[in-house]
């Protein structure tokens, strides 16, 4: 019998459902990422009780294993004492001769409406290890990004 005249399940229409991405590379927190991190938990670990449906179980479960892996993985990093950019500081710089503010955080810490960059971000990169009053590339540019102040956030 052709392909054309078998009736297929609605079961294989459905989309796969995917681990949610580990971000790459070490799972490096602050002090404040790592109590997000655990309260994340604690939240689907709550949310579980009482679901009944599978498709909302399977759901909360993946959003779970998530948390677990995250919280297993984290690597609590304190800021350098250096003076120097890196994991856990507040940076003032000038980009574009506008002055800004931003704290480098862990992936999941980031949200940056906020002013918490992801360590893995651009902009972070570029800045690491750079101390106040130098110039660093940034974005193909020479010497785009002036580091103005530098704190230890954490």
């Amino acid at each position: 019998m052709s392909v054309a005249f078998r009736r297929e399940s609605d079961d294989e229409h459905l989309e796969p459902a995917f681990e949610i991405p580990i971000p790459p590379g070490p799972n490096l927190v602050t002090t404040r990422g790592a109590a997000l991190i655990a309260q994340k938990l604690a939240e689907a670990e709550a949310a579980l009780e009482g679901v009944t449906d599978e498709a909302e179980l399977k759901k909360l479960r993946r959003t779970l294993r998530y948390w677990s892996t995250r919280q297993a993985t984290a690597e609590l990093t304190a800021p350098p004492a250096d003076g120097t950019v890196g994991f856990g500081c507040t940076v003032r710089f000038a980009l574009n001769g506008k002055a800004r503010s931003i704290t480098i955080v862990g992936d999941d810490e980031a949200d940056p409406a906020s002013g918490l960059i992801a360590w893995s971000a651009p902009l972070a990169r570029a800045m690491m290890g750079a101390e106040a009053g130098e110039l660093v590339d940034f974005n193909g540019k020479a010497e785009a990004i002036e580091v103005l102040a530098v704190n230890a956030a954490d």
